[in-house]
């Protein structure tokens, strides 16, 4: 039992000290780009067309990186500012879920076709669910 627990925290150590650089990198990139993603530029982008606003919301949270908690202070920043919702919700579900910043953490860690894959339809849905929501509740 002792034997097998040190091969396991070995096997641990060793992923740990291989990945430590890389997500250390993604959090830099992250700090950096998020400051460059003001809200009011972001506003100045929407056009009102819902398709276009969901598509446009998915891009601009595709390249920044968030948590859910900040996510609703964002959401109601850009309701005061007259986004539309499908470009709030899109915005929302990609900056959470669709990662480009962090894909190459993830594709060393996860795979290359997961991570490709899980990205691309994090993207398609966050599209089509900021649709739905603008549609069911406007």
């Amino acid at each position: 039992m002792n034997n097998k627990f040190l091969q396991i925290w070995k096997q641990t150590r060793k992923i740990i000290i291989t990945t430590l650089p890389l997500v250390m990198g993604v959090i830099l990139l992250i700090s950096l780009l998020n400051p460059l993603l003001k809200s009011n530029w972001i506003v100045k982008l929407f056009q009102y067309n819902i398709l276009v606003d969901s598509f446009l919301g998915a891009i601009f949270g595709s390249l920044a990186a968030g948590n859910p908690i900040t996510s609703y202070i964002l959401a109601n920043k850009f309701m005061g500012l007259g986004v539309s919702l499908a470009a709030i919700t899109a915005f929302i579900l990609s900056w959470v879920t669709v990662g480009l910043v962090q894909l190459p953490a993830e594709t060393m860690m996860l795979g290359k076709k997961f991570a490709i894959l899980r990205n691309v339809l994090s993207f398609i849905s966050a599209i089509l669910i900021g649709l739905i929501i603008q549609l069911i509740l406007s």
